[in-house]
C-alpha cells in the first residue's frame, strides 16, 4: 500500500511508502519546471520520457534528464505501450506538448491505464475535451489539469473564505492577466513563440487559450460559481499576428457580473494575474506577484492581510500546502509542487484501490479542463459575432 491506513484531512499531507514513477511527454522549458516541482515534493521521480519526435534528439535527452536511453522515446504512443508493459513502468505522465498534441497523447496513456496530468488548454476542440472526460470515466484513471494558479495556498484560503460566506453573497468578479513578453516587434519569430501563434498548433486562440484560461478558471474556482456567459473581443495590439495577443470580456457567473481581460502587451507587467471578488459583506483581492498575501475586507471593518506561512492562523486545509514559516516567500515552483503533491495522492489512491476523503484534494480535474475548452470556444464564437453575448 502506498498510502497510510488512516488519512487525517486536517493533518499534513502524508508521505507515501515509495516515490511514484513519473514520465515526461514534451521536452520544453515548462517540462523542466514541472519536473523540478514534482521532485521537490519527494513523492515523484522522473524515470522515462518522450522528449522529441526526432530519435537522435530523444536519445540525447537521456544525458540532460539523467535517464537510460532505452526509456527516452521518440513517440508518445510507443512510450505508453512500452511503459505499460514494464513491471517498473511509469505510474503517471505529465503532458507538456503544444496544444494540438494533447488529445492524442492523453488518449494513448489513458488507454494504457496510466494516469495523466495535462497542460491547459486540455484540447483545441470541445468534442475532443468531452471525449477525454468520457475516457477518464471509462478507464477510472486519474486526470489532472495544470491550472496551477489554483494551487497557491492563499487562493485555497480565499476559496474557503467564500465557501464560509464571510464576504456575503457575491455580487461581482474581476480577473485580469497582464504580461509584456510579446511587446518586442520580432518576438513572433522566436522558436518557443511560433507555435503559440500558429492556428494549426494553438487552435483558434493564443492569448485566450494560454493565460485567459488561467484567469477564467481562477474566477470560478475561488467564487464556486461556474462561468455561464461572456461577451468577448480579440485584439492584436502589437506587430501583426495570426492570432490575438489581447482579450477583453464581460462575463456572467449566473446572475453575477464580472470582467476578464488578458494581454501579453502590457509593458511593465510580467506576472500580472489579479483576482478581485466582491460580495454583500466584504471582498477579497489577490495578485500573483504578491502571492503570499491575501487582502480580506469586511465592510466597515479595518482591512486585513492574511499571509501564507506556518503560525499565521491560516486554515488547516491551507496550511497543509505550506512549506515554510511566514516571512519566507514561496512562489510558482511551490504551487506546481502542491499540484503534483495532490496528484500523487490521487494516483496513490487509485493504485491502492481506495477512495480518498471528500474535499481533501483541490487539484483541477478533467472536468475543469473541459470547462476551459468551452470557455475558449465561447470566446471565439462571441468575437467572431462582433462581441455578442454567448452562453457557455
Amino acid at each position: 500500500m502506498l498510502l497510510p491506513d488512516q488519512i487525517d484531512i486536517d493533518a499534513p499531507i502524508p508521505r507515501l511508502s515509495r516515490r511514484l514513477r513519473l514520465g515526461v511527454v514534451g521536452g520544453g522549458r515548462i517540462a523542466g519546471m514541472q519536473a523540478m516541482a514534482a521532485r521537490m515534493t519527494d513523492r515523484w521521480e522522473v524515470v522515462a520520457g518522450a522528449f522529441s519526435s526526432d530519435p537522435a534528439r530523444a536519445k540525447a535527452a537521456a544525458t540532460s534528464w539523467y535517464l537510460p536511453k532505452d526509456r527516452c522515446y521518440a513517440s508518445f504512443s510507443v512510450m505508453a505501450a512500452a511503459e505499460a508493459a514494464r513491471d517498473d513502468g511509469v505510474d503517471a505522465v505529465m503532458i507538456t506538448t503544444p496544444n494540438h498534441l494533447h488529445f492524442d497523447c492523453a488518449k494513448a496513456f489513458l488507454q494504457a491505464g496510466i494516469d495523466v496530468l495535462c497542460d491547459k488548454p486540455l484540447t483545441n476542440d470541445v468534442a475532443e475535451a468531452e471525449a477525454l472526460a468520457k475516457l477518464v470515466d471509462q478507464t477510472g484513471c486519474v486526470f489532472g489539469v495544470s491550472y496551477v494558479m489554483s494551487c497557491f495556498p492563499m487562493i485555497r484560503q480565499a476559496r474557503e473564505i467564500v465557501a464560509e460566506g464571510r464576504i456575503g453573497k457575491i455580487n461581482q468578479i474581476h480577473v485580469e492577466f497582464l504580461q509584456d513578453w510579446m511587446t518586442p516587434e520580432g518576438v513572433a519569430d522566436a522558436p518557443h513563440v511560433k507555435w503559440r501563434l500558429d492556428p494549426a498548433k494553438s487552435g483558434k486562440t493564443s492569448c485566450v487559450g494560454d493565460i485567459g484560461t488561467h484567469a477564467a478558471h481562477l474566477a470560478s474556482f475561488v467564487s464556486h460559481l461556474p462561468l455561464t456567459a461572456l461577451r468577448a473581443e480579440f485584439h492584436v495590439c502589437g506587430a501583426p499576428k495570426q492570432l490575438e495577443d489581447t482579450f477583453f470580456a464581460w462575463t456572467r457567473h449566473g446572475d453575477v457580473p464580472g470582467t476578464l481581460m488578458a494581454t501579453r502587451l502590457a509593458p511593465g507587467n510580467r506576472g500580472g494575474l489579479r483576482l478581485r471578488v466582491f460580495g454583500s459583506e466584504g471582498g477579497l483581492e489577490w495578485g500573483l506577484e504578491d502571492c503570499d498575501r491575501l487582502k480580506f475586507n469586511r465592510f466597515g471593518e479595518p482591512d486585513r492581510v492574511i499571509s501564507r506561512g506556518h503560525g499565521h492562523g491560516v486554515s488547516s486545509a491551507t496550511e497543509r500546502l505550506v512549506r515554510s514559516a511566514r516571512g519566507f516567500p514561496e512562489g510558482i515552483i511551490e504551487a506546481w509542487g502542491n499540484l503534483y503533491t495532490e496528484f500523487a495522492m490521487a494516483v496513490a489512491a487509485r493504485l491502492d484501490g481506495r477512495e480518498l476523503p471528500d474535499g481533501w484534494l483541490g487539484m483541477p480535474r478533467v472536468a475543469d479542463g473541459a470547462e476551459g475548452v468551452r470557455f475558449i470556444a465561447a470566446s471565439v464564437q462571441s468575437n467572431e459575432a462582433g462581441g455578442t453575448w454567448v452562453r457557455i
